[in-house]
């Protein structure tokens, strides 16, 4: 259905000329057991202030009938109904029937392929609230949501609010649940099917966590973590905001055919792809504890109160992402979550940022299509890692105290970002309006260096541009040599406002941005780099200074300053001595990217086997033993994987075929015991990844149907079989698939935002492509959806730096050893 998606401008007349008191919504998922339709009935009361104008409700599931006053209206177009000469005070009644329950917007119907149960959850980030019932479907109309859910007797029903009246119907249950505080539309959700529930009261909460019956065992194992979490994190938030979170009830569900995790108010849905198949690692624990910590930080900023229009998502979601490590550090045994930041989100927004994607942090957004395309790096870990600079260049406890003042003001109400501002200035007594306009309305990334001028040591900085450097607080580290290693003698602050800052630093090596306290890249003085990026690299004392180094290296290599068997080589030295398992699995699959993504062909062997090797040592220390596996699996020898297929991990068995079919092996056998052998009830998915890393024409086609065409992996999966299938020395049996990726380019934007980034980025080409082709597929990118041509743009541009560092002699061996 063609629809016209709500502009800026229409947002403001509708909120000029109307309220919304109050949304009955009832909600029919009957149909969904046997077929696909989901029907609702939404009814909403709301006054206007110029009784006799009108206006339109958003609604693109298809209408059965809508009335207002009592009086029919004309069918829905473009996915809204006219609404002619409003009263003061109105009710509109609108029944719709939804059956794209498969691949449409806002509402998804799945199956567990282990037992034929039926899940069925909603998400309506930004505004596919309206592709299911009609609604005003934008954030500062907000308003009290009361549900009523009529599902099949074996389901239980979630929503945002607790304790719902359950009746007993002819072959169905009623749930009537009380109606919500005043809510934006996308703030709401409906989660159903027949859960597998665990709760816990803890930290004055009543905590509910629910996936589907066949992942029970796995929620078992880690319900203990999880609980643990949301207690922290809703403990450290309701005391820095000076207000609890207003609800005992608090669930969160892992759902099946889910991409990434949403922060419905009160009932957080997730992928139960963060069920981990097998005990989570550091590094996942650290990832899923991020994002726990980042929806519930959402409560407070983003529900209770709301950014007034999508131009300000990038302070909605910048600042969950910020509050997830600032509680993990400060609450939670997460206490490396700053350096997997760094590797993790930071590296990647750098890269972003300095490519022709780049965009201002906050950046005007004309329309609910070009919200849906905001969702970036830069909205992300480089808006998170600004509002950390801000804290720090506040002061913590003034940027507390500035936040507290912002909720008690604002809450259930819509705000600004200048809101924000103004509270924090008030109790910092800084002016931040420089701040405000260097940080986020200027795109693009500073460079920070350190330099002698005769005598004098000068921090040099350089903006977007090569103009003068935002105003910041950056932290050089003074490191000693003392035999065994670097020690820091000195952390020296120093506030930037000009291009060049005189710093008084006693003799030493210098770490620039030590502490990881701005969003800048930074190269070192000569005396420093011999140090930090030779044989010494790996000698700096602390998880969080060796992954500033290293994103030093990594920002040398995708601007073409640096090889890939240097960064390899740097990642790697590190690895020997790392002992943080937050980042230990991310560079071990960073190094392995750089080798087989960024590396000329004929050294990718070199590195590849650097890698391995790196891994086999890692192996031997048990703390490290399952990620070092995982990675040896990916770029080991046959003789490697042929050991790996044998032992009893079956997660590290899977990605062994994986690689043992890459080598040209027959599987075959080894996938069908497989299969038998794994509890996972999408264990087919790692058969498909096998079979996408074939090196032979009929599997790559059988492959690509399944995953490109018919889509039938779930999305957070995607990620496991499209890079399986895009490997390395396969270009002349992968190069006809970029041609089948261009076919599909134009309506990758089906099915809503979260597919459409996805789908566009991983089935990007990585092999067989050249300049050429990537200019051919802009041209088509250029014509479609918004957020498929933002994520093109952005994964074109890191392809090209591919091929340009694949171009670029690297040194042959080790450089340190």
């Amino acid at each position: 259905m063609q629809i016209r998606r709500l502009t800026q401008v229409e947002a403001q007349q509708r909120t000029a000329l109307i309220d919304v008191d109050r949304y009955d919504i009832a909600v029919d998922l009957t149909g969904l057991e046997y077929g696909p339709q989901l029907r609702c009935i939404s009814t909403m009361m709301f006054t206007c202030r110029t009784p006799g104008a009108e206006t339109f409700v958003d609604c693109a599931a298809p209408v059965v009938s809508a009335t207002l006053n009592g009086t029919a209206l004309a069918p829905a177009e473009l996915g809204r109904i006219r609404l002619p000469d409003l009263a003061e005070h109105n009710t509109l009644r609108v029944e719709t029937v939804q059956a794209n329950t498969t691949d449409g917007e806002g509402v998804h119907k799945a199956v567990d392929p282990a037992d034929g149960e039926i899940y069925v959850w909603t998400s309506f980030e930004p505004d596919e609230a309206h592709y299911v019932w009609a609604c005003f479907d934008q954030p500062d109309l907000k308003a009290p949501h009361a549900f009523t859910v009529t599902a099949p007797p074996s389901w239980i029903v979630l929503s945002n609010t607790g304790d719902p009246k359950v009746e007993t119907l002819e072959g169905a249950q009623r749930w009537t649940f009380p109606a919500t505080p005043p809510l934006s539309p996308y703030n709401t959700v409906v989660n159903a099917g027949p859960f597998y529930e665990l709760r816990r009261a803890a930290g004055g909460h009543d905590l509910g966590l629910y996936s589907r019956r066949s992942l029970a065992g796995v929620l078992d194992r880690d319900a203990e973590e999880i609980f643990t979490l949301t207690e922290q994190g809703l403990g450290f938030f309701a005391d820095v905001f000076e207000m609890p979170f207003p609800q005992r009830k608090f669930d969160q569900v892992f759902m099946p055919e889910y991409g990434g995790a949403m922060e419905n108010y009160g009932c957080v849905t997730w992928s139960d792809w963060f069920l981990y198949r097998n005990p989570p690692t550091p590094a996942e624990s650290d990832q899923r504890g991020q994002y726990l910590l980042h929806e519930a930080a959402h409560m407070w900023f983003g529900n209770i109160v709301t950014m007034r229009w999508w131009d300000d998502l990038w302070l909605n979601e910048a600042f969950a992402e910020f509050a997830s490590f600032w509680a993990a550090v400060r609450a939670t045994s997460h206490t490396d979550t700053l350096a997997s930041h760094l590797v993790r989100g930071k590296l990647g927004a750098y890269l972003l940022d300095q490519g022709p994607a780049s965009h201002p942090i906050r950046q005007p957004v004309r329309d609910t299509a070009e919200a849906a395309s905001a969702f970036d790096a830069i909205t992300y870990p480089k808006g998170a890692s600004v509002l950390l600079q801000l804290m720090n260049y506040v002061g913590e406890a003034n940027f507390a105290a500035g936040m507290a003042a912002y909720f008690a003001r604002h809450a259930w109400g819509t705000t600004t970002m200048q809101d924000l501002i103004d509270a924090l200035a008030a109790t910092s007594g800084r002016d931040l309006g420089p701040w405000v306009t260097g940080w986020l309305e200027t795109a693009g990334t500073d460079r920070l260096t350190i330099e002698r001028d005769g005598d004098a040591t000068v921090l040099v900085g350089r903006g977007p541009g090569g103009g003068a450097p935002r105003p910041q607080l950056v932290g050089v580290g003074v490191y000693q040599e003392d035999g065994a290693g670097l020690v820091r003698s000195a952390l020296v602050p120093v506030e930037v406002h000009q291009p060049r800052t005189p710093v008084e630093l006693p003799p030493g090596i210098y770490l620039v941005n030590d502490d990881d306290l701005t969003f800048a890249t930074t190269r070192p003085d000569p005396a420093s780099r011999a140090a930090l990026y030779g044989p010494d690299a790996r000698a700096l004392p602390t998880t969080l200074s060796r992954a500033v180094a290293l994103a030093s290296v990594w920002d040398m290599l995708v601007t073409a300053e640096a090889s890939a068997a240097e960064a390899v080589n740097l990642v790697t030295g590190v690895l020997r001595v790392e002992t943080s398992g937050s980042v230990i699995e991310p560079y071990l699959r960073l190094a392995a990217d750089i080798a087989e993504l960024w590396a000329p062909a004929d050294v990718r062997p070199e590195l590849t086997a650097w890698v391995a090797q790196t891994a086999r040592a890692l192996a031997g220390d048990d703390r490290h033993r399952p990620v070092a596996l995982r990675t040896l699996a990916r770029v080991g020898t046959l003789d490697d994987v042929e050991h790996l297929a044998g032992l009893d991990d079956v997660d590290v068995w899977w990605r062994a075929l994986i690689r043992k079919a890459e080598l040209g092996r027959d599987v075959a056998a080894d996938v069908a015991q497989l299969l038998d052998r794994d509890p996972d009830p999408d264990a087919w998915v790692r058969a498909l990844a096998v079979r996408a890393a074939t090196p032979r024409a009929a599997e790559k086609e059988a492959a690509w149907q399944t995953l490109a065409l018919d889509r039938a992996v779930p999305i957070g999966s995607v990620k496991d079989v499209a890079p399986a299938f895009w490997r390395p020395g396969q270009d002349a049996l992968l190069a006809p698939y970029a041609e089948r990726y261009l076919e599909l380019l134009p309506d990758l934007g089906k099915g809503g935002m979260t597919p459409a980034m996805v789908y566009t980025e991983l089935l990007f080409p990585l092999f067989g492509v050249d300049h050429g082709f990537i200019e051919r597929a802009r041209a088509v990118a250029e014509r479609a959806d918004p957020v498929v041509a933002k994520t093109f743009v952005e994964r074109a541009d890191v392809v090209v730096r591919m091929l340009r560092s694949r171009a670029v002699r690297a040194v042959s061996g080790p450089l340190a050893d």
